[in-house]
């Protein structure tokens, strides 16, 4: 199982985005400051404000959620999924563009934090 984290602002809304939208399942939660969800074989860790992966480096640069790294979550109908994420008010940093491998789109959790979601070619 591949398990990334993200940073989030907010895990219960991070949760909530994730789970009710995404398909992922809560396995574990640490109180405010972190939580784990899945979906099939992958694993995110969801860390807030009070985590320990949000502490200052030795620099003093601040982790920040956002940026252009991503998961990818293949899904069967990306019109259906981008329309239940628009109806619940998620942001996408693009329209759905295709290639020769499929389709897909850059959805941003509450944090800005980016998903890919990629509907195949048949």
């Amino acid at each position: 199982m591949a398990s990334f984290r993200y940073l989030v602002t907010d895990v219960e809304q991070s949760i909530s985005f994730y789970c009710e939208l995404l398909g992922f399942t809560l396995k574990q939660q640490f109180g405010p400051a972190m939580a784990i969800v899945e979906r099939d074989d992958l694993q995110l860790w969801l860390a807030g404000p009070a985590a320990s992966a949000s502490k200052p480096m030795p620099d003093g640069a601040v982790p920040e959620p956002g940026g252009w790294s991503r998961i990818v979550l293949s899904v069967d109908s990306l019109e259906s999924v981008v329309s239940t994420l628009r109806a619940a008010g998620a942001s996408f940093r693009n329209e759905v563009v295709a290639g020769p491998g499929g389709q897909q789109i850059l959805c941003e959790d509450p944090s800005g934090n980016v998903v890919e979601l990629f509907e195949p070619a048949n």
